[in-house]
Order: structure tokens, then sequence, then C-alpha cells
């Protein structure tokens, strides 16, 4: 993340809340190279992380309260860690509410924060916006809540806010690829077992992601199995 980006997200933070940030997590997009429809059919896949992220700036709170407020959409929410239910007005916020439910369901008590969440992974273009700010948000809770998961565990964490509460039942595909992405590497999975294999990128091989200007809306949709229609896919932030 470059510095006059950093320094965007911090002005805006200390404009809502008074004081700057104290930790800023991320979370990749991700662009799928093999392998389409099959994470969710015990398949193989050949993602690549990339540099269009989402970003969660955070500070935790005294309380169970979480006030959000998105750079992307200009819109506030928020929600108590207690009592944690949807939000259609602002349907960005719910991958945030999802991931701090699973998350106390898997037995880890969360603190309150205050946070703003900024993300360069462009609307719509099916680049798993949906898996960055889960990502995100999942590392901006350990940071504050002082507890640290593995990367295969948050990535399963996080699929699962996305299934169970956003209601996308997508595969495991999008959040290993921001997970346990590296540089210089795609990562090969088999979605049988899960297990993962980084596989090196040749330095002078370059991928273009050229924007079809289609967006996608998959709302309340599941993802497709291999005997059903096409339909649209993600929802994305």
């Amino acid at each position: 993340m470059d510095q006059e980006r950093r320094r965007l997200i911090a002005e805006k933070f200390t404009e809502l809340w008074g004081v700057p940030p104290s930790v800023m997590a991320r979370g990749p997009g991700r662009v799928n190279l093999i392998g389409e429809h099959t994470d969710y059919n015990d398949g193989f896949v050949l993602p690549v992380a990339i540099d269009l992220d989402v970003v969660v700036a955070a500070r935790p709170r005294r309380d169970r309260q979480v006030n959000l407020y998105s750079l992307n959409f200009h819109q506030a929410s928020a929600f108590n860690l207690d009592a944690i239910a949807r939000d259609s007005d602002c349907p960005w916020s719910n991958y945030v509410r999802g991931v701090a439910l699973v998350l106390e369901k898997a037995g880890f008590t969360l603190r309150g924060m205050e946070a703003v969440i900024q993300g360069t992974v462009p609307v719509g273009a099916g680049l798993s916006s949906s898996a960055a700010i889960e990502l995100a948000t999942a590392s901006a809770f350990q940071a504050i809540s002082g507890f640290e998961l593995d990367d295969r565990r948050t990535a399963l964490l996080c699929r699962q806010a996305e299934n169970e509460f956003v209601g996308m039942q997508c595969g495991i595909m999008d959040q290993l690829a921001g997970a346990l992405g590296q540089e210089g590497h795609a990562l090969l999975i088999d979605c049988r077992d899960l297990s993962c294999q980084p596989v090196p990128w040749p330095s002078d091989l370059g991928i273009v992601v050229c924007d079809t200007m289609k967006r996608r809306d998959g709302s309340g949709h599941s993802r497709l199995r291999h005997d059903e229609a096409p339909r649209t896919g993600e929802l994305c932030l």
C-alpha cells in the first residue's frame, strides 16, 4: 500500500473518530488462471493474488460496539458484537458482520472497534473483493483483540462467513488465494483436501486482466454446481 493512500485513509479515520488508527489490515483480490466453477466441485484451481486490495484501518474500543465507515460507498454502519444482524441498507458491512459472527462462534472474544474500509478492487469485476474484505476484517479483529490464527484457518472462517451469513455459497478458492498467495507465485489448490502448492511465476511473463464492463450481481444467489444452468456470480464490494 503506497504512502499517499495510507495517509488519506488515516486522515479520514482521524476525522471520523478523533484519533488515528492503530492497525491497517489488508486483503488482496485475486485472478484465477485455471479452473472455473471447480473449487466447490472438488477440482483443481490456480489463482494468483493481485495488488488490488481492501484495507481496514481500525482502532479498538473498550466496549463491544463496532462502528464502520466505507470510503468507497461513503456510508456508515454500526452493530454490537452481542447482537449481530444483517444490514440491508449497507450490504458491504455484512462481510464484516459475518466475519465477526463466525470468529465469536469459533470461541474468540472480540473487542469492539472503529474502522474505515477502503478498497481498490473494481466493483463487480470478479476479482473477489468479498474475500478481500473478509480477510482484511479477520486480520483487523485479530490484531485489536489479541489473538492469532494461521492463514488457512482464517481463510476457512472467512468462507464460512460468506456461506452462512452473507448467503453466498462460494468455494474456498478466493479466501485461500488471498490468505496464502505469495509474491511471484500462483497457488495450486486441490479442493478435495485443500492442499496448496505455490507455483513460481516466470519473471518475464505478465498477466493482463481485461475489464469487459459486464458487472456481476450475485446477491442472494448460490454458486453454480456442474449440473445447473449458467447465471451471474459473486457479490463484490
